[in-house]
């Protein structure tokens, strides 16, 4: 079989995909990954093949230039945690759909990286096309070529939870104000390649969820459940990760789309660094040279790193404070460690909430965040037990899951089922 997997140009988003890709090429399979030019280095540095299409995207050269004017960062404003109804109003929808195409979905999918990506697929026709959930152009070009394809999520389904919202408002408006932002740039991108808009579009034949089921959003569509393992990219684990700790260990890290991609930090490192410098812990801060510059000292308990693979540190750790990322929030709950949120943006409040309702972990909201307040939900998470035994039946339920070679049978038969057909999803 061959297997086409597809992401924009982000790292974190690509790593989610290695396991996977990785499972299916033991296997046997013929494997490509495909992005555009920014990624290949990442994709070769993982021990794939990778295929360059396009030109590399400008969304960050976009949010800089809407910020020019501005100190204040755009990104707190994409966030789809919401669930109340009486909040999802169709304006509310139609508004996240007529802000996020624009600024982010055909910025990320621009139209030389879809237009190469079907000219690649049509030429190496893949059986199967696996794409990062934010990469529709993966499922244009299974439309365009005759594969099967599926998304592969890296959190909870936000995106189907809002799409399935906005859908049945949608209906409930006059025929003249059904806009569909998302249709609408999806139907003009299939067309020029000779296809028709078709919902499977957005959400994939069938949807690989990496989150235990205890923290799956019920949202009606088809499902291939996944363990998720963690990839962090090449790395070398420093010797200190393996020694035994002396008290307890806390990593601190706010991930490396703040610092590639989302102009710095919500909050101020130094302010944490300091609020724990007298407590008996450990601290692992993760930051780069632009983030210690901050810092006027660095007190005893305190080592600073730039990097370490969260899969080698957190098994070590007695807590992990973070600003929600997936890659991040994943690993905690694989090696069960509680963790004290800073959540921002996208699906990070939801995931704070998640926590909370299964005990394994707090938030601090980044606006009122204050370092009395901080060092007083660390202590908490530390000190009651409760956390640690919430965070330890998440782990157990992340193990339950098949892990990426068990997946491998079900995508293949799932391929042979779905090529070709669009008529097969209820």
């Amino acid at each position: 079989m061959r297997v086409l997997l597809t992401s924009f140009a982000h790292n974190t988003h690509f790593f989610n995909l290695v396991p996977l890709a990785w499972a299916l090429r033991t296997a046997g399979h013929e494997v490509r990954v495909a992005s555009q030019p920014a990624l290949v280095p990442a994709i070769t540095g993982a021990g794939l093949t990778a295929v360059a299409v396009g030109t590399d995207h400008v969304i960050h050269q976009v949010r800089e230039e809407n910020n020019s004017d501005s100190q204040q960062r755009d990104h707190p404003e994409i966030n789809f945690s919401e669930s109340d109804p009486d909040v999802l109003t169709w304006d509310y929808t139609l508004g996240m759909y007529s802000m996020m195409v624009p600024m982010f979905y055909s910025l990320a999918n621009n139209d030389s990286m879809i237009d190469d990506l079907v000219d690649f697929a049509r030429e190496w026709q893949p059986d199967l096309v696996l794409w990062e959930a934010f990469t529709w152009a993966g499922a244009v070009a299974a439309q365009a070529s005759g594969a099967a394809h599926a998304r592969v999520l890296w959190g909870p389904d936000v995106l189907a939870r809002l799409r399935n919202r906005f859908l049945e408002l949608r209906e409930r408006q006059p025929v003249e104000h059904r806009e569909d932002p998302l249709a609408e740039w999806l139907t003009w991108t299939l067309r020029r390649h000779g296809c028709e808009f078709d919902e499977e579009i957005v959400t994939g034949q069938w949807t690989i969820d990496q989150s235990p089921a205890a923290l799956r959003l019920p949202v009606g569509l088809p499902l291939v459940p996944m363990r998720y393992v963690p990839y962090n990219g090449p790395s070398a684990v420093p010797s200190w990760v393996h020694e035994r700790p002396s008290r307890p260990r806390v990593c601190l890290t706010l991930g490396l789309s703040a610092r590639e991609g989302l102009g710095g930090d919500s909050v101020s490192l130094a302010d944490l660094v300091e609020a724990v410098a007298d407590l008996d812990v450990e601290l692992i801060a993760t930051m780069d040279e632009s983030q210690r510059k901050g810092l006027t000292k660095v007190p005893d308990n305190v080592r600073l790193v730039d990097f370490v693979p969260l899969h080698a540190l957190l098994p070590s750790c007695a807590a992990v404070v973070h600003h929600g990322g997936a890659g991040t929030f994943a690993t905690a709950i694989l090696y069960g460690v509680p963790q004290l949120l800073l959540p921002e943006m996208f699906d990070a409040v939801l995931k704070a909430g998640q926590l909370e309702q299964h005990s394994a972990g707090l938030s601090l909201s980044p606006a009122t965040l204050s370092p009395a307040g901080f060092r007083t939900q660390l202590l908490r998470l530390l000190e009651d037990p409760a956390f640690a035994d919430g965070a330890a039946r998440l782990r157990a339920g992340v193990l339950a899951e098949p892990s990426p070679n068990d997946v491998v049978p079900v995508l293949e038969k799932l391929a042979r089922d779905y090529q070709g057909r669009t008529d097969l999803i209820a």
